[in-house]
């Protein structure tokens, strides 16, 4: 028999070392790691059971689409609304403000005598005429492979505001909240008819961050014409007469006709009341700054509140002057009742 060298056995004695102490030096680190992201898993709460047992009424959401009303209990409808009117990366006080704004919403809502042939039976609708409500399976459809980090995030942000609401004397107030300020948020007698105490100006520097902060629309001059019923000269479109506390326009005049900075808005498309214009060509070019009426809280303001520390209860109380949190539940026990 032919003897094996003792440099060959030493080779492969070398051999099996290097391949096997890799692996029992990474076993107990992968178990490790598996361990530590297991236990992650387990301690992170159930959102969405949590908040399901923390609602205590159904809300009954028109799905103006589908033409069906949809029956979804409380403070998921909250996820929602979140969801569908406030980007997910925001800030999670943030989140927190736009949780309890849109609470607060829904329960002056519920308390509120309904438009039964619009809603169909239903205690509010899916769009911008109430709040924008998405559920799960349209977030999902939207945010793809981030739909669990979203709603988790978003989950979290609605538990940890449940059941709390805005009040002002005792009174659930008009949360009324918006994108983009330019800078100043609106007196709400500047943009509605009627002053309210809560809903004064106030400066939102923080907004100037935003993406939507300003924008340009260039329009046609027949088509501007025949939007606002007027003529335009060859060398002015018309003339802003007065502005508001917040910059925003308050009164145009285009020839003999008088507009309020809303009516120039909202036939126009504009996504502001703070605007200018100029003639280009054939063309209108108008400027805006903001997005949204203006009215109440700003939610790129609330946003760079809270990227500069606030927590959701300062943020509400400075864009909603003399406001308090108070719990929902009387309320809703008066709602309970009336039904």
């Amino acid at each position: 028999m032919k003897k094996v060298k003792p440099i060959i056995i030493f080779s492969l004695f070398i051999t099996v070392v290097i391949l096997i102490i890799p692996t029992i030096l990474v076993l107990p680190y992968s178990a490790d790691t598996t361990e530590k992201t297991v236990a992650k898993q387990q301690s992170e709460p159930n959102w969405e059971k949590l908040l399901e047992e923390a609602s205590a009424i159904n809300v009954a959401v028109y799905r103006t689409k589908k033409d069906e009303v949809e029956t979804v209990p409380l403070e998921k409808y909250i996820v929602g609304v979140v969801g569908a009117e406030m980007p997910a990366e925001f800030e999670e006080e943030a989140l927190k403000a736009q949780s309890l704004t849109a609470r607060t919403y829904i329960v002056k809502q519920l308390m509120t005598d309904k438009q039964v042939g619009i809603l169909k039976g239903g205690d509010v609708s899916d769009t911008t005429t109430h709040q924008v409500y998405k559920n799960e399976d349209e977030l999902k459809e939207i945010w793809g492979v981030d739909y669990s980090k979203n709603i988790n995030k978003i989950r979290k942000a609605v538990y940890e505001t449940r059941g709390q609401i805005l009040v002002y004397d005792n009174t659930p107030i008009t949360a009324s909240y918006f994108s983009t300020s330019n800078g100043y948020t609106e007196n709400a007698e500047d943009y509605w008819t009627n002053p309210i105490p809560y809903l004064i100006s106030v400066e939102s520097p923080w907004d100037v961050e935003s993406p939507k902060f300003t924008d340009q629309v260039k329009m046609p001059i027949s088509e501007f014409e025949s939007k606002l019923g007027v003529k335009v000269s060859s060398s002015n479109i018309g003339e802003i007469v007065s502005r508001t506390t917040s910059h925003r326009v308050e009164k145009v005049k285009i020839g003999d006709k008088e507009f309020t900075g809303r009516d120039i808005r909202e036939k126009l498309g504009l996504r502001s009341t703070d605007f200018s214009w100029k003639l280009e060509d054939d063309q209108v070019v108008i400027t805006t700054k903001g997005f949204g009426h203006g009215i109440g809280m700003s939610q790129y303001g609330a946003n760079g509140m809270a990227k500069e520390g606030k927590t959701f209860e300062e943020i509400v109380k400075y864009y909603y002057k003399g406001v308090s949190i108070s719990e929902a539940n009387a309320f809703l026990e008066q709602y309970v009742a009336k039904k």
